[in-house]
C-alpha cells in the first residue's frame, strides 16, 4: 500500500470525479436529495480507497469531516432540518464519531495488540516455526495447516473478527519473516501475500460452513424464522453449506497460488532450519507463558461467554493483563502506527457504511428491486436475489448491520413470489453472510489486518477481493443453490 504522507494529484482527481458526478445528477426517484448527495460522497471514497491518493486512514478522516461539513446537503432530509430545536452542527458531530464508540472497532485494535505481543514476547516466532517445521517445506501444505487452523477454531468462535483478527492472524503474520518476506518491502510478494490472502480467505468460507462460526449467522437464522417460519438448525446449516463451502476451502490454496503467486514455493531447508531455531529459544519464557495462558482466557471467553461479555471487552481486558504483568507495555502499544490508522480507518468507515442506512438509501435501494422481479420465476428471482444481497455489501463495513439492515427486507420481497420454495430462499441468503466479507478491504472488521499487514498494494487486495468475491459467489449460486433445490424446500 502507498506509504506516501502527501497528496497525489493524479489519483485524487478520478475520486473527486467520481463524487461530484454523481452528486450532479439528479437523485434517482423516491429517493431524498441529501441521500444520493451521501451516496455520491461515499462512491468517492470507496474510489479513494481503490487509488490511494493519501494513506487511506487520512482518507477516513477527511471522508467524515467533509460528510460533517456538508450534513445539511448530506445527512438530513429537509424536514429534519426543520423541526424545532434541531442542531445539525451537533446531530453531525454525533454521527461523525459513532464508529469510534463501535465494539468490532476496538475488538480490531484488540487483534493488532495481540499481533504486537506475539511478536514482543516471541511467542507468535515460536507458534510460526511450529507450523513450518511441521508443513513448511512445501507452500501449498502450509497454507493447508492455516486454513485446518482456522476450521479447528471456527465450530466455538461466533466472532469471525475475533477468530480471524484476534487468533489467527498475530500468528500467520509471524510466518512470511522466516522465510525473508518481510512487510511494506518488494519481499513482500515471496510468500506473505499469499498465506496472508488464503488465511483471510479461508475465513470466510468457513464463516459460512458453520453457523456458530459467525455472530451474524444467528440473526440471519432468527430473522428466517419469524418471517419465513423456517427453523434452520446446525446440521442443516452445515450440510447446506457444504457442497460449496468445502470444494471452495480446497480450492483455495490453488487459486491464491494462481492470482497472488509466491516466489517460494518449496524449501526443504527451511523445516531442518526451523527446528534449529526452536532448540536455540529453548523453553518457554515467562511472558509467552502469559501470553498463551491470555489469548487461551480469550478465546474461552469469545466461545462461552458471549451473552455475559461483548468480545471487544475481553480483547481489552487480555491486554490489561498483558500490561500489569509486563508482557507487554504502554510505549509499544502507543508506538505502534498500524494499530492507531486501523482504529481511525475502520471508524471512519463504520461511520460512513451507517450513514448509507441513516440516510434512507439502504432501503430505497432494497424497496427498489421489488418492482424489477415481477413477470419472472421463483429460481430466477432467488438468483436474482442472491446477487443482490451478496453485491450490496459493497455498501456495508459490518456483516452485522448488513443482516440486521437488509435481510428481512429481501426476505420478504422473496416470499411474496408465488410458489417460492421459502427454505431454498432461507438457505441461499443465509449462506451469503460469511462468505461476503471477502467483498473489500472494509467488509468486516476481520479484513482490516490483512489489509493493512503490508503484504498487499490497496490495488492488489481490491484485485483479490473482487476476483475472489464473483469466485464466492459463482460457487454459491452454481453449486450451492442447485443442491438446496434439489433437495426440496
Amino acid at each position: 500500500m502507498s506509504s506516501s504522507n502527501s497528496l497525489s494529484l493524479s489519483r485524487a482527481l478520478p475520486p473527486v470525479a467520481v463524487a461530484i458526478g454523481l452528486a450532479l445528477l439528479p437523485p434517482p426517484s423516491g429517493l431524498a436529495p441529501n441521500a444520493w448527495h451521501f451516496f455520491a460522497l461515499f462512491a468517492g471514497v470507496v474510489t479513494a480507497l481503490v487509488l490511494e491518493p493519501l494513506d487511506v486512514a487520512a482518507i477516513g478522516v477527511i471522508a467524515i469531516t467533509l460528510t460533517a461539513l456538508l450534513a445539511p446537503w448530506t445527512l438530513f432530509t429537509a424536514e429534519e432540518m426543520a423541526k424545532p430545536g434541531f442542531n445539525a452542527a451537533s446531530a453531525a458531530a454525533k454521527w461523525a464519531f459513532t464508529g469510534f464508540g463501535d465494539s468490532t472497532v476496538w475488538l480490531v485494535a484488540g487483534a493488532f495488540m495481540f499481533a504486537l505481543a506475539y511478536k514482543q514476547t516471541g511467542l507468535g516466532r515460536r507458534l510460526a516455526l511450529w507450523l513450518v517445521r511441521a508443513l513448511g517445506s512445501n507452500t501449498i501444505t502450509l497454507a493447508y495447516a492455516v486454513a485446518l487452523a482456522d476450521i479447528a477454531l471456527a465450530p466455538f468462535t461466533p466472532s469471525n473478527t475475533a477468530r480471524a483478527a484476534g487468533t489467527m492472524y498475530p500468528i500467520v503474520s509471524q510466518i512470511p519473516p522466516l522465510y525473508k518476506s518481510e512487510p511494506n518491502s518488494p519481499t513482500a510478494g515471496r510468500i506473505g501475500s499469499y498465506i496472508l490472502w488464503v488465511t483471510y480467505a479461508s475465513d470466510c468460507v468457513v464463516s459460512a460452513l458453520f453457523m456458530t462460526a459467525c455472530a451474524p449467522n444467528f440473526m440471519a437464522r432468527d430473522f428466517i424464522k419469524k418471517i419465513a417460519d423456517v427453523d434452520l438448525t446446525y446440521p442443516q446449516w452445515f450440510f447446506a453449506a457444504a457442497p460449496f463451502a468445502i470444494p471452495l476451502l480446497i480450492a483455495i490454496p490453488f487459486l491464491t497460488y494462481l492470482v497472488q503467486r509466491p516466489s517460494v514455493t518449496k524449501s526443504p531447508e527451511v523445516t531442518v532450519w526451523a527446528n534449529e531455531e526452536l532448540e536455540k529459544m529453548g523453553p518457554l519464557s515467562r511472558n509467552e507463558m502469559i501470553l498463551a495462558a491470555s489469548v487461551s482466557f480469550a478465546i474461552i471467553a469469545w466461545i462461552f461467554g458471549g451473552s455475559l461479555v461483548n468480545p471487544a471487552i475481553v480483547a481489552l481486558a487480555v491486554i490489561c493483563v498483558l500490561m500489569m504483568t509486563g508482557a507487554l507495555n504502554w510505549k509499544d502499544i502507543a508506538g505502534n502506527e498500524p494499530t492507531w490508522t486501523t482504529i481511525v480507518l475502520l471508524a471512519t468507515l463504520v461511520a460512513m457504511a451507517d450513514g448509507l442506512a441513516h440516510t434512507g438509501f439502504v432501503k430505497w435501494f432494497a424497496d427498489s428491486i421489488k418492482g424489477h422481479l415481477v413477470g419472472y420465476t421463483a429460481t430466477q428471482v432467488i438468483f436474482a436475489l442472491v446477487t443482490i444481497y451478496f453485491l450490496s455489501h459493497y455498501f456495508f463495513s459490518s456483516l452485522t448491520s448488513h443482516t440486521a439492515a437488509l435481510m428481512p427486507i429481501i426476505l420478504s420481497v422473496g416470499l411474496a413470489v408465488p410458489d417460492m420454495p421459502k427454505t431454498t430462499l432461507a438457505m441461499s441468503l443465509a449462506m451469503t453472510t460469511g462468505l461476503m466479507g471477502i467483498v473489500s478491504p472494509y467488509a468486516s472488521g476481520a479484513a482490516l489486518p490483512y489489509y493493512r499487514s503490508g503484504y498487499f498494494t490497496s490495488a492488489q487486495y481490491w484485485r483479490n477481493a473482487v476476483l475472489f468475491g464473483l469466485i464466492f459467489l459463482a460457487a454459491l449460486l452454481l453449486i450451492g443453490i442447485p443442491v438446496f433445490m434439489a433437495r426440496g424446500g
